[in-house]
């Protein structure tokens, strides 16, 4: 903003407004959510069926479930009060990233791609992403899960 070179009129113009105002109602929905206390209820039952998601295994699968069920962020933005294990913040990390890579709504990444892509005439479409990104996230997903054991003993 204080570029002499660039005025700040200028650079505000190459702001994707559009992707801040997600960023933002992103955040608010989701400090919303927890407000609600329904996702440490959610981790509190989930806990009583015998998946308690302070341990690592049940964190990962819950991580790259809820990835693609309401995208990467918000996922890992939910299961940080259940990440409490020394490998938790790994297990979210690879788990939510790789997952990302199954379907477009997987990641906002994936839908700012697309997006882009589509504005250089290049149509990304749900089966074409689906037909590299199943695979490519069921394999990485299961040599990760394979590496995090390795880790825990």
């Amino acid at each position: 903003m204080t570029s002499r070179r660039l005025h700040s009129h200028r650079m505000l113009g190459l702001v994707d407004w559009q992707l801040l105002v997600l960023f933002i109602g992103l955040f608010i929905v989701n400090h919303a959510l927890q407000e609600t206390g329904l996702p440490a209820q959610a981790i509190a039952i989930l806990a009583g069926l015998g998946m308690d998601l302070h341990d690592p295994g049940p964190l990962f699968v819950a991580s790259a479930v809820l990835s693609n069920l309401v995208s990467n962020v918000p996922a890992v933005m939910l299961l940080l009060p259940a990440a409490t294990d020394p490998l938790s913040g790994p297990v979210l990390a690879l788990s939510s990233t790789l997952a990302g890579n199954l379907l477009i709504v997987s990641s906002i990444a994936n839908i700012i791609v697309v997006q882009t892509a589509a504005q250089h005439g290049v149509r990304i479409d749900w089966h074409a992403q689906a037909r590299v990104g199943i695979p490519v996230t069921l394999t990485t997903l299961a040599i990760a899960a394979l590496w995090l054991g390795l880790l825990q003993g």
